[in-house]
């Protein structure tokens, strides 16, 4: 019976191990985009130390990547957030509350 079964949920076991090489990679990638970033931001002053960019091209390159940074950094904290919450129950509409049945009196025996 168990052999069946395996049989039989192997497509759906190949899906799910697809999805989930797909989650991985794209983690990996977030993170890796996110240490490019800091890389970037660490060349850039160099620049500037060195006298090879202005202080207004300084400026600019750095609130672009900053922003990227924060960008990034707040779709992980959201990501982060939604998996530590659990699941809120669903608040029921008003006005659909159900009335409890009328209390049954037990029947006296005679």
């Amino acid at each position: 019976m168990f052999l069946i079964d395996d049989l039989l949920l192997s497509p759906v076991k190949g899906v799910v191990w697809i999805f989930r090489e797909i989650h991985d990679a794209a983690q990996q990638e977030l993170a890796g985009e996110s240490e490019a970033i800091t890389v970037a931001l660490s060349e850039l002053y160099m620049k500037l130390e060195t006298g090879q960019i202005s202080e207004a091209e300084f400026d600019a390159q750095e609130k672009v990547l900053l922003d990227r940074l924060d960008r990034l950094q707040a779709a992980e904290e959201s990501g982060a957030a939604l998996e530590e919450k659990p699941a809120k129950p669903c608040p029921k509409a008003k006005g659909s509350k159900k009335k409890a049945p009328p209390a049954v009196k037990p029947a006296t025996i005679v």
